[in-house]
């Protein structure tokens, strides 16, 4: 009755974890792509963005290998196009892996632009086919303020490909993006000034380690400018010059803007099907990732429920599951661990301290500040920060936060605890391994004292 049973629009790794499920149990599955198979984590995302990140503490490590005994004859240089072009290799070479799993699968892809004519039929460039089911999963794309001269500034997507390393450069945003980029340029050599609107750097993390990251970041050189805004961009003989919000201008070479993403919706033809969207744009689904359309289905950033390829990963894996192999599946989004690459990194499970304080009646804080035993003989003074929020009726911990080396590495362990229920005391009966910075979080003993109330006549 229908060409597919299965099609699938995005190839990102949502789209792609959906398709190669949905074959593997026996679907007929097809799949649309307009770029290049990967979608953004593995194109132009957190693949080639961690890529650079290595790139940029080798300017740390060699700074601080002298305090080990290692001495480098001359100062060491960085070339800009070679990571470039290192960097497009593996990105060629992740691309064809991802095309070379559908193909096995006989997962049938389509170079093609894709939108919808009806609830079971796709518009390709070249045709039309139609499946019984259907997915979107076409992720998100960065946000630009309409702002003048806006044309001549870059986001994320460009700054991977950018032909020469600028001298000078403004990031504008708070977020993972912003600082992740920050980091990465200061330390590639760059005189970096973050701008950002609000009070502080990544709204949505734990006080302590936003405050804590801030100060590590302007320790390191990078000038974070807070409660500031970008009014307009111009393009000057050999510079671009920027207007700030308290009158103030200032020129750089390039202008990066890190101010949020947008569900990529509009030219898919969802009206045509009378799919829902929000108010936000994003495509309206249920636990189960169905729209209102009963055979249509959505997954991944495209949703705006949280903007991370694991969590699309497993949205996808549910729906070709509950599909094609009996499955009642949906997606919880309940202690999902994330990392932010900057520099240092962050990693954080579970609620903040604020998130907790207003759910729960009693909330015990948990601290470790520490220099991490790599930095000692090396002089450097970066820092690192702990932190546990516990339920102090149930003792359950609700969060784990960390800044420092390896974050990421060491809260997937913690992660694993607190989707299992895991308690302080469970914690502390947790023998350390020694010497390590995860020790930390199975020796930290004394509670915070409880914050001082505010208040006014």
């Amino acid at each position: 009755m229908y060409d597919f049973d299965f099609f699938v629009i995005g190839g990102g790794s949502g789209g792609v974890r959906a398709a190669r499920k949905a074959a593997q149990y026996g679907a007929k599955v097809g799949l649309a792509e307009s770029h290049r198979v990967g979608g953004t984590c593995v194109i132009r995302g957190c693949v080639p963005k961690k890529l650079f990140v290595y790139a940029a503490h080798y300017a740390e490590d060699f700074r601080d290998s002298a305090g080990y005994g290692w001495s480098i004859p001359a100062s060491p240089t960085f070339d800009w196009p070679t990571l470039v072009a290192n960097k497009d290799k593996e990105i060629d070479r992740l691309n064809g892996l991802y095309i070379k799993t559908l193909q096995n699968h006989n997962v049938e892809i389509f170079q093609s632009h894709a939108r919808l004519k009806d609830a079971h039929t796709i518009e390709l460039e070249d045709g039309q086919v139609t499946a019984e089911n259907i997915l979107i999963a076409t992720g998100g794309w960065p946000t630009m303020p309409d702002i003048p001269g806006i044309a001549h500034a870059i986001t994320s997507n460009e700054a991977f490909y950018l032909k020469e390393f600028p001298r000078r450069i403004a990031v504008v945003g708070g977020g993972y993006i912003a600082v992740e980029f920050a980091g990465i340029f200061h330390n590639l050599g760059a005189e970096v000034t973050q701008i950002y609107r609000g009070g502080q750097i990544l709204r949505g993390f734990d006080d302590d380690i936003r405050d804590a990251l801030a100060a590590e970041m302007r320790g390191k050189g990078i000038n974070i400018l807070c409660n500031m805004n970008v009014i307009s961009i111009e393009r000057a003989e050999d510079c671009i010059r920027l207007l700030l919000s308290d009158g103030s201008e200032m020129e750089v070479d390039q202008e990066m803007f890190a101010t949020g993403r947008h569900p990529c919706t509009e030219g898919l033809g969802l009206e045509r099907a009378g799919v829902e969207l929000t108010e936000k744009g994003a495509i309206k689904v249920d636990e189960y990732s169905r729209t209102n359309i009963g055979n249509i289905y959505a997954v991944g950033d495209v949703t705006d429920r949280m903007a991370l390829t694991p969590v699309a990963i497993r949205e996808g894996a549910a729906v070709a599951e509950n599909l094609y192999n009996g499955g009642d599946i949906t997606m919880s989004y309940e202690n999902v661990a994330t990392a932010v690459f900057s520099q240092p990194s962050i990693g954080t499970v579970g609620l903040t301290e604020a998130q907790a304080r207003q759910k729960f009646k009693t909330v015990d804080i948990y601290k470790s500040t520490f220099r991490p035993m790599k930095h000692t003989l090396a002089g450097n003074e970066e820092r690192s920060l702990m932190k546990l929020v516990v339920d102090g009726e149930s003792d359950r911990v609700l969060g784990a936060h960390m800044l420092g080396p390896e974050a990421g590495e060491i809260i997937q362990g913690i992660a694993i605890a607190l989707v299992c229920g895991a308690t302080k005391k469970q914690f502390d009966a947790t023998v350390a391994i020694h010497p390590t910075a995860a020790e930390e979080f199975v020796t930290m003993a004394t509670k915070q004292p409880e914050p001082v109330a505010d208040f006014c006549d």
